[in-house]
């Protein structure tokens, strides 16, 4: 037989200790019982089995409340505890990388007189819809969130101010052309954005108030448009 050489002698030996390691530091369940028979199975070793089985179903658990507590119940999308998340993760990135980006804050304009006249049923479906539109007009590196009642917020990134604008109208024009029937009425709900740019120098509380100023300026500018108003849609 043809003798190892030193180095696949050692690699041999290294292998060995390593696996020896392993099973020493992480103890498996035994797949079948010791001659002994299975009452005889070592305490430590099934107690060790037990704890383990507890620990990897509390992290399961731990990882989907992480999940939920994230996520908005209705829209299936980050709400604003996610969102921040999110935009604190990307201006870290940027700070880093020298990246830039976009936030946009948009408010659905008659949410609100929707809700009162049709119910809240009616709202949901609107806020559904809305959150539907702006999640397909968005790249899958993109954020959408909401950061509560009838606000949302994206994350966009490398965008010049030009074209974060011009993304921002995007949005308002299609939410504007959506329309809804409730109770044999026609109705659009439209929506106002504000933008603020993101960059290395950004802070995520800063960027989301300077886009929530944003918005309002629009929203007010909005209110002297021919489409701003209560709309209906005549079939």
């Amino acid at each position: 037989m043809k003798k190892p050489t030193r180095a696949s002698a050692a690699k041999a030996k290294k292998g060995r200790k390593t696996s020896a390691s392993r099973s020493k530091a992480a103890p498996k369940c035994p797949a079948k019982p010791s001659r002994r028979g299975a009452a005889a199975i070592d305490d430590t070793e099934a107690t060790v089995c037990g704890l383990r089985s507890r620990l990897k179903e509390a992290e399961r658990r731990v990882a989907e409340l992480e999940a939920a507590a994230d996520t908005d119940f209705l829209l299936e999308i980050p709400n604003r505890r996610g969102f921040e998340r999110e935009l604190g993760r990307a201006i870290a990135y940027m700070k880093r990388y020298r990246a830039s980006g976009a936030l946009i804050v948009l408010d659905v304009d008659r949410l609100k007189p929707i809700n009162d006249s049709f119910g809240h049923a009616a709202g949901d479906e609107v806020l559904k819809a809305i959150a539907a539109t702006l999640t397909q007009q968005v790249r899958a590196s993109d954020v959408v969130g909401r950061l509560g009642g009838d606000e949302f917020a994206l994350l966009l990134w490398n965008l010049t101010e030009t074209d974060a604008k011009a993304k921002a109208a995007a949005f308002e024009q299609a939410i504007d052309e959506l329309s809804f029937t409730f109770r044999g009425q026609s109705v659009t709900a439209g929506a106002s954005a504000g933008v603020a740019l993101l960059g290395a120098q950004s802070d995520a509380g800063r960027a989301l108030e300077e886009a929530d100023a944003a918005m309002y300026v629009r929203k007010a500018h909005r209110r002297h448009e021919p489409r701003i108003g209560w709309s209906v849609i005549r079939a």
